[in-house]
């Protein structure tokens, strides 16, 4: 049985280009406006990811609007980390950063281990076969966790 949807929730990951977008996008797509569902990294150095765009387009998830940002730049759009039921990390190094920074709060902080799928593959097809078994990886988690399921695409 599935757990009950927070009412907030922030996936993390390191750069907020490619995992923690996906996620926030795939649990969008199927939680709708049931919770608040917001991403962030440990820096916002990279722009989202064009493979990560193209697997999520596939099942209907919009990702090219989407902007990094880091836990630093999340003050300025109004969000802050004590706000926030749950925090998902997708990496080991933003599970490490969100823990040490949500010491004084409240807020559960639990590690997904996701694969980064960035540096796999050497031909277009082998890549997105990558960033598609990430997003699957993402999928399941998302739907073990608080149930669900994501209908197919009319397209």
């Amino acid at each position: 049985m599935a757990d009950p949807l927070p009412q907030s929730i922030l996936f993390c990951c390191d750069h907020n280009a490619v995992r923690s977008p996906m996620a926030e996008g795939i649990a969008k797509r199927l939680y709708g406006s049931a919770a608040y569902l917001q991403s962030a990294g440990l820096k916002n150095d990279l722009e989202i990811d064009g493979f990560a765009i193209a697997v999520c387009d596939e099942i209907g998830v919009e990702l090219h609007r989407h902007r990094s940002r880091s836990f630093e730049d999340m003050g300025e759009y109004g969000d802050d980390l004590s706000s926030y039921d749950l925090i998902v990390a997708l990496s080991p190094a933003s599970y490490a950063r969100a823990s040490d920074l949500t010491r004084p709060f409240h807020t559960e902080v639990e590690f997904w281990p996701i694969t980064d799928p960035s540096a796999q593959g050497n031909t277009r097809e082998q890549k997105l076969d990558a960033y598609r078994r990430t997003r699957d990886e993402i999928i399941e988690n998302l739907t073990r966790r608080w149930g669900g399921s994501l209908a197919p695409v009319q397209g």
